[in-house]
């Protein structure tokens, strides 16, 4: 089904620079990809499909993300044991009511997880994971996630995905040492990346858009010539900045809570890798 958002733009060529300008009319392109939804397995989808039909029953207004998302951006499917549907953070115990009527279960007793921004709901093998917030904390789902939302036909259900910008933007700070979703940034920006609101992705980022241009270096080495197609304006250098050591912690802890870097931790005590 083709992209539904409120802003979307493209880079034409005009005297050597990219310029956006306005997308009218949205090309095959620029469409959710939903083929991939043929590599579900009946039974998992059956599981899933009960959790949605609860969702809607209750009143709520969810996105699609994780795999799905992922998979609805770049065409690409990969085996998963679960869904993630993102709400209001003023929506979450709704929601977990609503999977309890599904016949879902909470996952905490079998594994504990943090249950400051995700619920994880279980039936069998398959996982549902209610989300409202970044695992960091660092931003929580607001209005503009589902105003921008996009919408997806899948298996005869219409469902919203969480916007391109905002699933790169949760994504970059997933790089800890036993996980890293950078890789899925580089999917995503192959398959997508001319389709990126990027002023909108740089305000969401704020402060934290050298970890963005990060990413964009090790992209350009990866693909030198994919890197090429990028708006300039994402290469330029960024101004020194000084920094004291409270800085230092809270940007560690965006990346990880636990104690992993050195710099912010006494001398003589273990790291937590």
């Amino acid at each position: 089904m083709p992209l539904e958002r409120s802003r979307s733009t493209r880079y034409s060529k005009s005297k050597n620079r990219r310029a956006a300008t306005p997308i009218t009319r949205l090309s095959k392109a620029h469409r959710l990809q939903s083929r991939w939804a043929t590599a579900i397995p009946d039974s998992e989808w059956a599981a899933y499909a009960r959790a949605l039909k609860m969702m809607r029953a209750a009143g709520l207004d969810f996105m699609v993300g994780g795999g799905f998302a992922f998979a609805a951006y770049t065409g690409r499917w990969r085996d998963t044991k679960d869904i993630d549907l993102y709400v209001r953070p003023q929506d979450r115990e709704k929601a977990i009511n609503a999977l309890h009527q599904a016949g879902f279960e909470d996952f905490y007793d079998r594994l504990p997880y943090d249950r400051n921004w995700i619920y994880r709901g279980a039936q069998s093998d398959f996982i549902v994971d209610i989300i409202w917030s970044m695992a960091n904390q660092r931003a929580h789902v607001d209005e503009l996630w589902f105003k921008r939302a996009p919408k997806l036909t899948l298996r005869g259900e219409r469902l919203s995905v969480i916007p391109l910008e905002e699933l790169i933007w949760c994504k970059l700070y997933i790089i800890q040492r036993d996980r890293c979703d950078w890789t899925d940034i580089f999917n995503l920006l192959y398959a997508r990346a001319g389709q990126i609101d990027w002023n909108h992705l740089n305000n969401r980022l704020e402060a934290d858009q050298p970890l963005l241009r990060a990413l964009l270096t090790v992209y350009g080495w990866l693909c030198p010539s994919a890197a090429l197609a990028l708006p300039r304006s994402l290469w330029r250098p960024f101004s020194r900045q000084h920094i004291g050591p409270e800085v230092v912690r809270h940007r560690s802890m965006l990346l990880d809570s636990r104690a992993w870097f050195s710099a912010t931790q006494p001398e003589h005590r273990k790291l937590e890798i």
